[in-house]
């Protein structure tokens, strides 16, 4: 009899376990913007802000709490990776989508002598980002809210240049249509410096992925595509480095970028040009861009 309760002991154990409540979201934030709902949630030593309850479709920006510099989402190490190893340090950047501040706080400590212009069309992002992430703004970092396209349009009136152009615009479902289009990234691109870089923050899977594919190569040729659980597109109209300039540059970053939790050169690996997309997607333009649609 003693040895049938022994044997069942860990079948009791795993049920008790299962029965036990999983590590809940604590909702510390929510509010309704005029675009969306801005929630910020803590769970496992993060806060991470989402525009969808219980981060359903991603998150927009997470926070360790007790290392508040280490990145915790991988997009953020591909996209620093980016923006430091393609060439000389940029000295202007742009970068579209704000989130938790993040990218733009990180750039601005590495990088203290460059003026980075972020566009965020939310003012309810902002605020959050200051409130529950520790962004700051300042003389060399400031916020301009605005649509990012109708920003890009007036830049390029201005006849204004950036060394670095970092797309991160997301609304509750994916990427705005209007940010994914030929058209658009041609605007991008004009905006440019000869040496600049675009680097780009979008999924590594989804209905859009041979579309967006075959959009970026019709405006930029040839771009590193680096993916973990995002996806980052690296682009450089004047042509991409070598995996010998790709390396110098990543270990000029090496003790800076340790700070934030990044090993420079374990994202080495992941500059690839590969192509994985069916090159015969259509290209999406302005009359053509059914984003919703096929990321269903």
């Amino acid at each position: 009899m003693m040895m049938k309760s022994l044997a069942r002991l860990p079948l009791l154990l795993l049920l008790a376990a299962a029965a036990m409540p999983a590590v809940a979201q604590k909702l510390i934030h929510s509010e309704k913007s005029l675009y969306r709902d801005v929630l910020v949630y803590e769970e496992r030593g993060e806060r991470c802000m989402c525009f969808t309850r219980q981060c359903r479709i991603g998150r927009q920006s997470c926070l360790n709490l007790q290392n508040p510099k280490q990145f915790a989402l991988n997009y953020t190490r591909m996209m620093m990776g980016g923006t430091l190893f393609m060439g000389p340090p940029p000295k202007h950047i742009l970068i579209i989508g704000l989130g938790g501040g993040t990218l733009p706080m990180a750039l601005a400590e590495i990088l203290p002598e460059a003026q980075i212009d972020v566009v965020e069309i939310d003012p309810a992002v902002t605020r959050m980002a200051k409130r529950y992430f520790g962004f700051r703004d300042g003389p060399k970092m400031k916020v301009i809210e605005a649509d990012g396209r109708v920003y890009v349009k007036r830049a390029i009136r201005a006849g204004q240049r950036y060394d670095a152009i970092l797309l991160d615009a997301f609304d509750h479902e994916y990427i705005p249509e209007h940010l994914l289009t030929r058209e658009f990234l041609a605007e991008v691109k004009s905006l440019l410096t000869p040496e600049g870089v675009l680097v780009g923050n979008t999924f590594s899977s989804s209905q859009l992925y041979d579309h967006e594919s075959t959009t970026y190569a019709a405006v930029f040729g040839t771009f590193f595509n680096l993916k973990r659980e995002n996806r980052v597109i690296v682009a450089r109209p004047a042509g991409l480095p070598g995996s010998d300039e790709l390396r110098a540059r990543a270990l000029d970053y090496e003790l800076a970028l340790r700070g934030f939790g990044v090993d420079a050169t374990a994202v080495l690996p992941l500059f690839t040009t590969r192509t994985d997309w069916n090159t015969k997607a259509r290209v999406l333009t302005d009359q053509y861009s059914p984003a919703n649609l096929l990321n269903k």
